[in-house]
């Protein structure tokens, strides 16, 4: 059965050469299943490995657009439209220089798993395009993504592709996308969630990815006996999981004495000022270190590594993939640190996540963790076809609900696999085995 698993890893491998995030993806889904398949070798006699890692649809396409100088760029963007066995494909878009198909694919295929975990009805996709918002004037930013959607609008719609946000795409980029979309289908639906709360956007999606991320962990310390209240936390980042991951478990009594950005990192033993962060990052849009400017006991370090070497109950890695390796998880392992939770999408290294495990540091995955804010786009697309608008509490409670649901399942599913308490294991499985029960029923498709 084994045999089975490595031969369609070596599939992978000589499929996508040079795409290593998609292949360190594959590999850590892959390698978790292998109980499944001897308990259910009609799995695979249906191929479903085969199929499952390879998308249904690849979309490549240019983004021609002009500057504010009159000068003529062209980017290159994709769309990785997954697994559609339990819904339309859903997952957000990246606008980041780092975008290649590679990065698109690891992230869609995180993406079918992680959205069967929420329990909606939500296929897995992902999109993105090597365009840079920072620096770019709101004009620039229009143009280039009325560009883009003048291509994609052909591949998606509320019933068959749901694009989101993602790095680079927050509020402002899906304003212009959607008045776009309108405007080229003459449609008013939920096709794209993160949308303002005037045109259909809904409550505690901006919250969303943190809050869940945060509530997750908490049900990893009540297994522990024990709570957010009191500990001190570390949450690398300073973007909207970041920000959120600090404001919830701020709420649950947790200090945060550390955040960082792409140059360096803040540490405030007083603890880090959720308000002063907000006004740099979200009005501002200055650089973290600015902070130490307000706060003159907080001191900045250039670069981003050391901040797991520092004293922690609880960390949060926020930023992005392959941002905590095995000597940081070492590091947080030596320090006490109990728990550690991906608000990012597979921030932690396989290094790193094995060395959590292995160290019995409770440790929720990103499929697992991450998942309130496609949970909270999901209830956003529900919205949108009842015509309604849920107020925050109410969808909070929806969100709240989730993470519980997300994290029972995945603990389920570790014991009843042999693996007890590895959330990785068990969070694949869970995820796996509701789109392959899908897959099986809707014969070979």
């Amino acid at each position: 059965m084994s045999d089975y698993v490595e031969n369609v890893l070596e599939v992978v491998k000589k499929r996508n050469p040079g795409e290593t995030e998609f292949q360190q993806a594959a590999v850590e889904v892959l390698e978790s299943l292998r109980p499944v398949f001897k308990k259910h070798p009609e799995f695979r006699d249906a191929a479903l490995l085969e199929r499952i890692v390879e998308p249904e649809r690849q979309i490549v396409f240019r983004v021609p657009w002009v500057d504010d100088n009159g000068k003529v760029h062209v980017n290159r963007a994709f769309r990785i439209e997954f697994n559609s066995a339990i819904g339309p494909y859903k997952g957000g878009l990246r606008f980041h220089p780092s975008v290649n198909i590679g990065i698109i694919k690891f992230l869609g295929f995180e993406q079918v798993f992680k959205n069967s975990l929420t329990g909606l009805m939500m296929g897995g996709g992902k999109g993105g395009c090597d365009f840079d918002p920072k620096g770019k004037s709101d004009n620039e930013v229009m143009r280039f993504c009325q560009s883009f959607m003048s291509e994609l609008f052909r591949h998606i719609g509320a019933d068959t592709d749901v694009p989101a946000g993602d790095i680079g795409v927050g509020g402002r980029e899906i304003g212009y996308l959607f008045g776009q979309y309108k405007k080229l289908t003459r449609l008013f639906t939920g096709v794209l969630t993160g949308k303002g709360l005037d045109y259909g956007g809904s409550l505690v999606r901006t919250e969303a990815t943190g809050y869940g991320c945060v509530y997750f962990c908490e049900e990893m310390l009540k297994d522990r006996g024990t709570s957010m209240d009191g500990k001190i936390v570390l949450v690398s980042g300073s973007g909207n999981a970041a920000i959120y991951t600090h404001e919830k478990a701020t709420q649950l009594g947790a200090k945060v004495v550390a955040m960082s950005d792409s140059n360096g990192f803040i540490y405030d033993k007083d603890g880090v000022n959720l308000d002063t962060i907000k006004q740099l990052k979200e009005v501002e849009r200055k650089r973290i270190k600015e902070y130490v400017n307000i706060h003159k006991s907080a001191k900045y370090t250039e670069g981003c590594f050391d901040i797991w070497n520092l004293k922690c109950d609880v960390a949060f890695p926020c930023a992005t993939q392959n941002e905590l390796d095995g000597k940081a998880a070492q590091a947080l392992i030596k320090n006490g640190c109990i728990a550690v939770a991906e608000a990012a999408n597979m921030p932690c290294t396989p290094d790193a996540a094995q060395a959590f495990v292995e160290n019995k540091v409770s440790f929720g995955p990103g499929k697992a963790a991450n998942a309130g804010g496609v949970a909270t786009s999901g209830l956003e697309m529900s919205q949108n076809s009842q015509r309604l608008s849920w107020n925050f509490e109410e969808t909070d409670q929806y969100l709240h609900r989730i993470m519980v649901n997300i994290y029972n399942s995945s603990k389920q599913a570790a014991e009843e696999y042999g693996t007890p308490g590895n959330l990785i294991n068990g969070a694949n499985i869970a995820g796996f085995m509701k789109v392959a029960r899908a897959m099986l029923a809707q014969g070979i498709v």
